[in-house]
């Protein structure tokens, strides 16, 4: 575990060096470099992981794909509700813990979302918004490998969940662990499709929307009030220039640092 976690240091470590030697935007100084990682994931993800996707939601019956969806965004939420209390929101982390508690006996293993049934809503916190709670609040973008858009405040936050509060990784069976992280992928990537879609046709530069997106949507995170949808919920909404229902307005993200 700790050789992987230095692996991902490192990396962001080479990824700084690259960045200033090659930045031009402030609110990009590893631009060069992340457009490489970005033409790297669009290729892997056009040859791979969208057909299989694709296949994955014509041929699975939806009751399926909603169980399956649901069952890891129950994982997301015992995730969240660790962050909550390391970021000391002791009420947060009673509501999404009893949340948690929830789905995982009454539905069955988080595979029906009965907390959302009775009224309940799904919040979301990580590790790369715990160290903003810290108050590493701005952050250069970075395009991870495989990944996608993300800071090094949220790489480092990715890697810490990864390692150390992800339930997935303290499964012992190495074979069940890494089918149901090949599972998650697919049914992440599954619910991406459309706002892949948007992604190709909103701009001459897809790249330079998805920074400009994803740094919106983890802004809105760190300095508003909760957001209650996902990634690819809110490019619906930046494309369509809408503000979330039950997010704060978005403000344009300034320089960070």
């Amino acid at each position: 575990m700790h050789t992987y976690l230095k692996k991902f240091i490192s990396f962001l470590l080479l990824s700084l060096l690259i960045g200033c030697a090659t930045g031009t935007s402030p609110n990009d100084p590893y631009e060069k470099f992340n457009r490489g990682v970005y033409q790297f994931n669009d290729t892997l993800d056009s040859v791979i992981l969208k057909p299989v996707a694709t296949g994955y939601k014509t041929v699975a019956p939806e009751f399926a794909q909603k169980g399956v969806d649901n069952f890891f965004n129950n994982i997301r939420d015992f995730i969240t509700a660790v962050n909550d209390v390391l970021q000391f929101e002791f009420n947060n982390a009673l509501n999404d813990g009893q949340r948690v508690a929830l789905n995982s006996t009454v539905g069955l293993l988080g595979f029906i979302d009965v907390h959302s049934m009775g009224g309940g809503e799904r919040r979301k916190e990580d590790f790369g918004t715990t160290l903003a709670s810290y108050g590493w609040k701005s952050s250069n973008y970075l395009v991870l490998p495989f990944l996608g858009p993300s800071t090094l405040r949220d790489g480092t936050g990715t890697a810490v969940d990864a390692l150390f509060i992800d339930p997935l990784g303290y499964i012992n069976d190495v074979r069940l662990r890494n089918q149901l992280m090949v599972l998650r992928i697919i049914d992440s990537r599954a619910s991406l499709l459309d706002a892949s879609s948007i992604l190709d046709e909103a701009s001459l530069d897809p790249y330079a929307f998805q920074r400009d997106a994803y740094l919106q949507y983890r802004n809105t995170m760190i300095n508003g009030e909760d957001i209650l949808i996902e990634y690819n919920e809110y490019l619906d909404f930046v494309d369509s220039d809408e503000t979330p229902e039950n997010s704060t307005s978005v403000e344009k993200v300034s320089s960070v640092n």
